[in-house]
């Protein structure tokens, strides 16, 4: 076995000021090129590469060992750094002012072919076949980087709540479940037979008991897990910065997380976050249709009262107790095709919305004439309701229940500003969200369920109307960070009062037994001085995911799962002896699989 030796510098840390410095090396190499008379070898390791040289001032073992190099060969390299010749430096390089001359040189391991190379700007490989080999793709300085600057991002947080008096704990992982909300995953007991653990969702139950316990303000960046269907910017298993504080109101929590945005987007990319706008769950809705807006680009909606029109697919949408809103895309009434006009009306029908009615204005808004399309149906004065229209614009009006319009329109927004460039690169547009209701209609259920979780606190004037009729009313004291239309944190100010807790979750059809049974011990520790609080959760992979400038969270997490949910590196999930099973008293069942028809 080669004589490994005590590494004196990282490649990508030369410099012109190394010159003349004896060093050691160990990395893979990046690149290699045999000129005949000099052999290149590119040597890389987490820092960048550096250019090793062998030339005629090489000695006849360093040419061997040179010669035996191939792409990816583990590389250990003796010798000394030189300025590069006048004329031949690499401004692409960090190191491109100097090269190393080598005394030594050491294959320390070689490799069987690659699946797919490293080097390049484009990896010419599937996302399938780079996740299979995750080891070897993580080699890419482009992946590389980004769990470095996951790392950096996780130590700006710990360095700033540490500093604001938060006390970091760890919560468990096998807990009780609890079924509100997304599925859990479940652990059979061993020694429980027949009895299970869930993985957390969140640690939300076990920060409420802290602040009853009076550690004041706590902090983890913990693991949560979730039985979800997954999408770009969801995982199974996910990270998230989990945070709760007594004795607070919810503009003290928005304040200092926002200050704990502003040092974290500093820290880990050097970009200065002002002011963060709010703005209330009601309006956010009216102008964009979605809880989570995208504020970096316009597209707002306008809500139109058009309950006179004789257009009978608005009048009916409306006569049902539904709304009608519109929205202005500028100067693409002549860009905009047929075929596109079609396709957007199959994109809001994805979520529910009938289809949309369009008008294209080619001179005075103001008069009939100027619109076609199927807006030109409607009676002019109500169009004048529309604001901001201008010759050569697309106009797009969507009708029917209220919450398939603002799905159906607020995607399209999204959608259209993407397709058409009108989204900022480099850019981040944050924004507060508050007010948002305490519940919502579970149509499938036919009963209320809690809009967050149900230990969120309604807001002190909207207590009385629980278990009303007037249940769709009542606002909770919760709010949502969001960024480039993402949600990247959520939280609320939590209930206190047992009793309060109580009649929540009698709102929401959970007897007193039941209750008791799912949370026994929160509706127990709430009973002994339990302090105001509240606190949110930081999705910290949509942070990343966003820091890094990318829209796939597989690309910032170093062995994440497929959208359907496999590790297909680990080769998990998989069949295990059955004799385990046995141990843990299960037993697997058939799927059922629905015969074919005919």
């Amino acid at each position: 076995m080669s004589a490994l030796l005590p590494r004196t510098h990282l490649c990508g840390e030369l410099r012109a000021e190394n010159a003349g410095q004896h060093v050691i090396l160990q990395g893979w190499a990046h690149l290699v090129r045999d000129n005949g008379g000099v052999l290149f070898v590119v040597l890389r390791d987490k820092s960048g590469t550096v250019q090793v040289t062998v030339d005629e001032r090489a000695a006849p073992e360093v040419w061997e060992q040179g010669r035996r190099v191939r792409l990816e060969y583990v590389v250990q390299v003796e010798g000394t750094v030189v300025d590069r010749q006048p004329g031949m430096a690499n401004k692409d390089m960090g190191t491109g002012a100097i090269e190393v001359l080598p005394s030594r040189l050491t294959v320390l391991n070689g490799t069987r072919p690659l699946p797919f190379a490293i080097g390049g700007k484009a990896v010419e490989a599937s996302e399938e076949v780079r996740l299979k080999h995750r080891y070897i793709d993580l080699r890419r300085p482009e992946l590389q980087e980004k769990l470095m600057l996951r790392s950096r991002t996780a130590m700006a947080v710990r360095n700033f709540l540490s500093g604001r008096g938060f006390t970091e704990v760890e919560t468990p992982i096998l807990t009780k479940s609890t079924p509100e909300g997304a599925r859990d995953y479940l652990v059979p007991s061993r020694v429980h037979p027949g009895q299970w653990y869930a993985l957390p969702q969140s640690p939300q139950i076990f920060k409420q008991l802290l602040m009853v316990s009076g550690f004041d303000r706590y902090f983890q960046i913990a693991k949560c897990f979730r039985d979800e269907d997954l999408r770009a910017d969801r995982q199974p298993e996910f990270t998230q910065i989990d945070m709760e504080l007594s004795f607070v109101t919810s503009d003290m929590v928005i304040e200092l997380c926002s200050d704990m945005i502003r040092h974290v987007w500093q820290q880990a990319r050097g970009h200065a976050v002002g002011e963060i706008p709010r703005m209330t769950y009601a309006e956010a809705m009216r102008r964009f249709g979605v809880d989570a807006p995208d504020i970096r680009f316009g597209l707002e909606h306008t809500t139109l009262d058009w309950s006179s029109t004789s257009f009978k697919v608005v009048g009916d949408a409306l006569a049902a107790g539904g709304i009608c809103k519109a929205m202005v895309v500028p100067g693409a009434a002549e860009s905009t095709s047929r075929k596109q006009l079609d396709e957007h009306t199959l994109f809001v029908k994805r979520y529910r919305l009938g289809g949309l009615l369009w008008g294209k204005v080619s001179g005075d808004p103001s008069l009939a004439a100027s619109w076609s399309g199927p807006l030109s149906k409607v009676e002019i004065d109500l169009l004048q309701q529309i604001p901001d229209v201008s010759s050569g614009d697309l106009v797009l009006v969507g009708a029917g229940p209220k919450a398939h319009v603002h799905a159906g329109l607020g995607r399209l927004r999204a959608h259209i500003a993407r397709q058409r460039g009108l989204v900022p690169e480099g850019t981040f547009a944050f924004c507060w969200v508050t007010d948002f209701p305490a519940f919502e209609w579970d149509e499938d259920n036919a009963r209320w369920v809690a809009m967050h979780h149900p230990f969120t606190s309604p807001v002190a004037a909207h207590i009385d109307l629980l278990g009303t009729d007037r249940m769709g009313e009542v606002l909770s004291d919760a709010y949502d960070i969001v960024c480039n239309g993402y949600e990247i944190g959520g939280g609320s100010i939590r209930i206190h009062d047992s009793a309060v807790q109580s009649k929540v979750f009698a709102a929401l059809g959970l007897s007193p037994e039941d209750a008791q049974s799912k949370f026994g011990f929160l509706l127990d520790a709430l009973q002994f001085g339990a302090p105001p609080h509240g606190g949110l959760a930081m999705g910290f992979d949509r942070w990343i995911m966003l820091l890094a400038g990318t829209e796939n969270i597989r690309e910032v997490i170093a062995f994440p799962k497929t959208a359907s949910a496999q590790d297909i590196m680990a080769d998990a999930p998989n069949v295990v002896d059955p004799a385990q099973l046995t141990e843990l008293h299960v037993a697997n069942v058939a799927p059922v699989v629905a015969e074919r028809e005919g």
